[in-house]
């Protein structure tokens, strides 16, 4: 006896809602573990629930207590600068390139692309000893900025591919009405193109602002002291103290790194939602 039609699609939305429900408990269940560990007493995940018995602020505390040990609230300040300076640097950067590479055409343009794609398949950490090597010659180990230039160039070969083709569905008609009015290709790219092009522009600016957040491998080569560590070498070796590891202050410090994280995505959420809208309509 065959299913009816309407049987059918009840069975393939079961289906559908059992397995997005699947996904979320993979998503959320570790979250709410680290949450509720963040305010459970002691220093050991083997007590901790989800839902502590005896929940306390004293790992936030601990954080911002002023321990030489820990300097949370230097590694943040650390871990914001170098995000934001390289979201910016990122969007600048992948904008210029993505534009060229959409709008002209000119001699290895196609042979540039290539290399950008292979450069992204190349794992970043089979470099860490020319980066290593080359900070020690330049005197710029412990530098931020050397960190940050880093991040802005490895983003570029991906973020371009992204930004170009987004830029190449935007139609060449609006460059030559413009062009035919006297507009020159900088004010086409200012005027024209960036504007339409601001969905894409935040999911750049997002890859850019996260990336360094989470990195710990490129970090940990180049910065050397604890005044100049991000949140990840800090928590990393807030943990690694085999005498005084301390899990639960470490998921306190893991939730407050989300906190930029939302914000930013809370700023940029409206271009993403035009990115999806743009998206479904354009055709």
């Amino acid at each position: 006896m065959h299913l009816g039609t309407k049987a059918r699609k009840n069975v393939s939305l079961a289906a559908t809602y059992i397995i997005l429900a699947a996904v979320m408990v993979i998503i959320i269940y570790p979250l709410l573990w680290t949450i509720g560990a963040s305010f459970n007493p002691g220093n050991s995940l083997i007590s901790t629930s989800i839902i502590p018995s005896n929940p306390t602020l004293a790992h936030y505390k601990e954080l911002f207590a002023g321990k030489e040990s820990l300097q949370y609230g230097q590694w943040y300040l650390n871990s914001l600068k170098i995000s934001v300076f390289t979201m910016i640097g990122s969007v600048i950067s992948v904008s210029f390139t993505a534009y060229a590479f959409s709008r002209f055409k000119f001699r290895g343009r196609k042979n540039g692309l290539t290399l950008f794609l292979l450069l992204q398949m190349i794992p970043q950490f089979s470099a860490l000893v020319a980066l290593f090597v080359l900070a020690q010659m330049l005197g710029l180990m412990n530098n931020h900025w050397l960190l940050i230039l880093l991040y802005i160039g490895g983003q570029i070969p991906m973020n371009t591919y992204l930004m170009k083709g987004y830029m190449d569905s935007i139609p060449m008609d609006l460059d030559e009405s413009a062009k035919i009015d006297g507009a020159s290709n900088t004010r086409i790219f200012w005027q024209i193109i960036m504007p339409l092009s601001r969905p894409m522009l935040a999911v750049v600016a997002m890859n850019g602002f996260t990336g360094p957040l989470g990195d710990f491998v490129l970090s940990s080569t180049i910065l050397r002291t604890p005044e100049s560590y991000t949140l990840p070498i800090g928590l990393y070796n807030l943990v690694n103290d085999v005498m005084g590891a301390s899990y639960t202050t470490f998921a306190a410090g893991a939730i407050l790194i989300s906190i930029p994280i939302g914000v930013t995505f809370l700023m940029l959420q409206k271009q993403f939602v035009n990115g999806l809208t743009a998206g479904g309509t354009k055709g």
